[in-house]
């Protein structure tokens, strides 16, 4: 489920930020200490740029079990996975770029923010990034109010409606010169690129560091004088930026100011002063769970006591790791305690937890406040403390005297995990989750499928040490007619294969006739399989680490008449030291009205590397009616904001009807691709140098890995992960009229051949990105802000010939401007609409700019604004073309191997 952010911001203050050290980190006090200083300087930055609405009041952070105990508070409800704020290592080898993941629109909060402990710790990073205090305000606006860099590394320079060169950025007053060292300049001098009137790689530009510009923060929070955002007032609209693209060309304080955090809440008027933020420091020791489970009668669909049972126990003898602690509850009218804890110590506790699983059905009415009471009680037996336990409620029954226990749950600190069964499950049963960080999830009816199994292999721990998690490969499972066979390949890839289970479950008396053959034609049967014909599991673990390679396992229902057959593969990862690839699903919210749409997100990743060119499916599962299935894309169209980031992306919009829906992805990959230059989400930027009294000093060359581009590891992989539930309402009754208009086009991007405009950009759909438009119109201007806000005043263009593609697909259109045809105008402004078969349209694209005409470079002595041309310099020895201007940026194109 799309996790709420943890801070709430109440009169002024953030409370209940949660930064959370990874368990991989070496334990260091410095580190520590690094960590609330940085947060403390950031606080009184924060108040000022946010003009007196904002500070830091109270942070947590979070120690991982893996240092020594010090007598730190224990932790309620706080997790790595759910905090805003990590410390780890690096996701790529030299890489000490603090980022914070942005899967979402302009406007959306971010996942997290990550820090290197070698960030924190080594103090020759401040002339790279900045005080530590100045860049986390940067990454917090990415994180908390979803504004973009105002930098761009792909685009470091453009060119103006005026004809000059321009460096990316905002606002236009920081000042600079323009350095070149690379083979690709003449004599040491910047040169202009004829195709796109831009610098050839390596020019950078080197900003002055004493300045008097004050802004912005998303664009060099380095620089002592900026301590503002770039407002409506000193924007650039022209500079081609995410921030530009993703937010309409609104400046970052416009889109902070309209946050909910600001929208109503007016600047503190006391505001002189503010007290620096207290810090506690928590710290999570063993791992306690109860499992509380509803044996009710209520819950409808084909032998619940036979499913609950195959679920709990997969998940005890597969899913729970080492060393937790385990107890069992269950309830109908009354609770009772199956098991209190026992450490996960051995294969044989794991079967003894087993044993005493419910066999048979309670009574025909719930209360859920019996079990939930029950697991409290059962976790303070273990030390007499509830804080930071977690209890897993599996529940299916109406029950309306919930109320009753509800703030004595929250209270409790335990992390209350929900798993809501069928449609008439108690409304308020996700309460519980969302009240105390927990995960939610919901089954349909269907019962008889794997949906149960698959969200119970879904409640992993949520420390950040992912050797121990146990990673679903593999959940099939269909209605397979009287003597067919659900026949399947399955690939184990090689960062897998420790502690590898295939179980099968069926419906009828009799097991179906089970084989398995592993990659080196090695065979299973019947015979090898343990095999439980009361509660209809056979379930067989692979002996060491399983071969890497294609597995083909075949059902054969025995029966005449039709049963589901499933077949669910789990295992762990095989090396402590290289991350396995691991999937996460979660929804843009958790509840919405229609017609407004949602988007599914599914991050795929090798530790913190993303991992490219997979094929994604999810699975949407309404209350009742056919599942839904939606191939998801990392194109960087539609809405997936970032291309080949690892996050896959598709918007959802047609709903069968109101109430509860589920998550589960697929996810497949003939072979495993891993981009070796791995994308900085929203990153702070790496700083060449500066120009201080007249000299240059550079800071150190910004290290790369590997030549080549993109690694690709032998062999695919298969996962499959539960993403949770989300509620759905004002879905209108009967046929409705199509209200979905196309998606807005994100990536249109323009050059110039011979003569002629050539446009590129994904086409949308009919209903956002899916289907096909029924058309595009086209228009250009001299000036970017008039097809924003004027658009159907604007030069139309003729694109009668266009018929749309397939959404997905990549368009091309090239045309010749009237404009250009004159020969007064070389910069030409372009934007599409996309419009489907009732007329709606889509929102206006990205704003692309088209470079006519560069004039000849030539080198005059004057030291004149930067208009294509430039001012030799001998600067520390080497020959530099340098330009004093009042544009300026950073840009990073230390690329080595820059893409064509």
């Amino acid at each position: 489920a799309a996790a709420e952010a943890a801070a709430v911001l109440r009169g002024g203050g953030y409370e209940g930020l949660v930064a959370a050290v990874h368990p991989r980190v070496t334990e260091d006090a410095g580190l520590l200490a690094r960590l609330q200083e940085m947060i403390t300087e950031a606080s009184f930055h924060l108040f000022n740029a946010t003009r007196g609405r904002a500070h830091f009041r109270s942070v947590k952070i979070l120690i991982p079990p893996t240092w020594t105990e010090k007598g730190y508070e224990a932790a309620k409800h706080e997790s790595y996975d759910m905090a805003d704020v990590i410390v780890a290592p690096p996701y790529w080898k030299h890489g000490d770029d603090p980022y914070t993941l942005q899967p979402g629109a302009c406007g959306q909060m971010g996942k997290y923010i990550h820090f290197t402990p070698n960030f924190l710790v080594n103090d020759n990073l401040t002339d790279i990034y900045g005080s530590r205090g100045r860049v986390f305000v940067h990454e917090w606006a990415h994180l908390r109010w979803g504004v973009f860099d105002e930098y761009d590394s792909e685009r470091p320079f453009y060119v103006t409606a005026q004809n000059q060169v321009k460096v990316t950025r905002c606002s236009s007053d920081l000042t600079g010169i323009y350095v070149c060292e690379k083979k690709s300049c003449t004599e040491g001098s910047c040169v202009i690129n004829k195709p796109t009137g831009l610098f050839k790689e390596g020019c950078t530009f080197i900003h002055e560091r004493n300045q008097t510009a004050v802004s912005s923060i998303m664009y060099m929070q380095s620089l002592s004088s900026v301590a503002e955002f770039c407002d409506e007032h000193n924007h650039n609209r022209e500079a081609p930026n995410l921030q530009n693209r993703m937010c309409d060309y609104r400046s970052t304080w416009e889109v902070i100011k309209n946050s909910t955090d600001f929208k109503n809440n007016p600047p503190m008027t006391n505001s002189s002063y503010i007290p620096p933020p207290s810090f506690s420091l928590l710290q999570k020791r063993d791992r306690v769970i109860c499992l509380v489970l509803d044996i009710s009668k209520t819950i409808s669909g084909y032998n619940w006591i036979n499913r609950l049972h195959q679920a709990a126990e997969l998940y005890l003898l597969q899913i729970v790791e080492e060393n937790s602690y385990v107890g069992i509850v269950t309830f109908s009218h009354i609770g009772e305690i199956k098991a209190y804890v026992r450490q996960i110590s051995s294969d044989a506790v794991r079967k003894q937890l087993a044993s005493h699983l419910p066999a048979a059905p309670g009574s025909k009415t719930t209360n859920i406040c019996a079990g939930l009471q029950l697991a409290l009680e059962v976790i303070r037996k273990k030390d007499g403390n509830t804080y930071g336990s977690e209890i897993v409620l599996v529940t299916g029954g109406q029950d309306t005297s919930m109320k009753k226990c509800f703030s004595d749950m929250v209270n409790s600190g335990s992390v209350i995990h929900t798993i809501t069964v069928g449609s008439s499950a108690a409304k308020e049963i996700e309460r519980f989750s969302k009240e105390t960080g927990g995960l939610k999830f919901f089954v349909p009816e269907r019962l008889d499928f794997s949906d149960l199994l698959d969200v119970f292999s879904g409640i992993l721990s949520r420390s950040g040490d992912t050797f121990n998690q146990s990673i679903q490969i593999e959940s099939a499972s269909d209605s397979i007619g009287g003597y067919k066979e659900l026949h399947r390949t399955v690939t184990i890839d090689s960062t897998v294969g420790r502690e590898t289970f295939f179980v099968a479950t069926w419906q009828t008396p009799g097991a179906p006739e089970i084989t398995l053959s592993d990659p080196s034609g090695k065979s299973y049967t019947n015979r090898d399989f343990d095999i439980d014909s009361i509660f209809h599991v056979a379930r067989l673990q692979i002996p060491g680490i399983a071969e890497t390679g294609e597995w083909i396992y075949t059902l054969t229902n025995i029966h005449p008449s039709p049963q589901v057959l499933t077949m669910m593969v789990t295992s762990r990862a095989a090396n402590s030291t290289i991350p396995a690839v691991a999937v996460k699903a979660h929804m843009s919210k958790d509840i919405n009205d229609y017609p407004n749409p949602m988007v599914v997100y599914v991050q795929v990743s090798q530790g913190f590397f993303p991992v490219l060119g997979a094929n994604v499916t999810a699975i949407i599962s309404p209350q009742n009616g056919d599942p839904i299935s939606l191939e998801l894309f990392d194109n960087g169209a539609g809405s997936d904001i970032v291309k080949n980031d690892g996050i896959y992306s598709k918007y959802l919009f047609s709903f069968p009807g109101n109430g509860r829906y589920s998550l589960k992805v697929h996810v497949r990959a003939s072979r495993t691709i891993i981009p070796q230059m791995a994308m900085q989400w929203s990153h702070a930027m790496y700083i060449p140098g500066y120009v201080e009294n007249g000299k240059i000093k550079m800071n150190p060359s910004r290290s790369l890995i590997i030549r080549n581009d993109l690694q690709i590891k032998r062999g695919g992989f298969h996962r499959t992960a539960a993403g949770g539930s989300f509620i759905i309402s004002a879905v209108p009754a009967g046929p409705y009229a199509d209200v979905f208009p196309p998606c807005k086009i994100i990536d249109l991007d323009a050059r110039i051949e011979d003569n002629k405009v050539v446009l590129s950009w994904t086409a949308p759909g009919d209903d956002f990105d899916k289907g096909q438009a029924a058309g595009y119109e086209i228009r250009t201007s001299e000036t970017p802000l008039e097809l924003r806000d004027n658009f159907y005043k604007t030069t139309f263009v003729n694109a009668s010939s266009l018929s749309p593609e397939r959404a997905g697909y990549k368009e091309i259109f090239a045309f010749k401007p009237e404009a250009f045809t004159t020969g007064n105008i070389n910069i030409i402004y372009v934007a599409i609409r996309a419009m489907d078969e009732v007329f709606l349209h889509s929102e206006l694209s990205n704003i692309a700019q088209a470079v006519m005409f560069i004039p000849v470079m030539d080198y005059p002595t004057s030291n004149v604004e930067f208009s294509v041309s430039t001012i030799l310099l001998l600067v520390l020895g080497l020959l530099a073309v340098v330009c004093l201007t009042g544009s300026t940026t950073f840009c990073l194109l230390k690329k080595k191997d820059k893409k064509t």
